[in-house]
């Protein structure tokens, strides 16, 4: 297997270790302390920067530095509304086709119920990665390349507002759990709309969450 270049090395670390983190919003990053976390130069954490820039992620702000910028509430909710356009459409494909993954979506949820109350360190993190993961299944399960790249796309900004819902504490995590078994239930059921209901409702107490966060 070909290993990482220095630029993409970069970029994965800082998309899913830096901006993934609700604690990097509304501060500046340092290129040379990253590089060194990372093990590179500052040639390819800068080109890692530039295109999580063009991502939206981060701005360059003169003589200042690279800023981390908190997601509005409308960018919070136009996450959720694409979000929910994509899991229902794989659903619909998967179901059609008669290939829901429900056995690999019911192990990860058991992973997950594992986790729901547990105070050990990065238990939040491994959660929300493992949410991110149950999602991801579903999506890779319709066989659309360009809908499953779309969707890992999404990857840090879901971390991010998924580590910040659960600062509610381990009901929330609970919570989740239970409504993961209600979409992974209707997909085994072969009912269509009430996959497409039980993802809505899923999508949409994460948004209220958020937005009273």
């Amino acid at each position: 297997m070909q290993s990482l270049s220095g630029r993409d090395r970069a970029y994965a670390y800082l998309r899913d270790q830096v901006l993934s983190s609700p604690a990097a919003t509304g501060t500046f990053l340092n290129e040379q302390q990253l590089a060194t976390q990372i093990g590179v130069s500052r040639t390819p954490v800068r080109e890692a920067l530039l295109t999580l820039q063009a991502e939206g992620l981060v701005e360059m702000v003169p003589k200042r530095g690279v800023f981390v910028p908190a997601m509005s509430g409308r960018q919070i909710t136009e996450l959720m509304d694409l979000r929910g356009a994509l899991e229902r459409h794989a659903a619909s494909t998967c179901l059609r086709a008669g290939s829901s993954p429900v056995a690999q979506m019911q192990s990860t949820l058991a992973d997950q119920d594992h986790l729901s109350d547990s105070d050990h360190d990065g238990a939040a993190q491994k959660f929300i990665e493992l949410d991110t993961r149950f999602h991801q299944i579903l999506i890779d399960a319709a066989g659309s390349d360009l809908l499953s790249r779309t969707y890992a796309g999404l990857r840090a900004r879901q971390l991010r507002v998924g580590l910040t819902a659960l600062l509610h504490g381990h009901q929330r995590r609970r919570d989740v759990c239970s409504e993961h078994q209600r979409i992974v239930d209707a997909l085994a059921g072969g009912d269509e709309h009430l996959a497409h209901r039980t993802i809505d409702e899923h999508l949409k107490i994460t948004l209220q969450i958020l937005l009273q966060a």
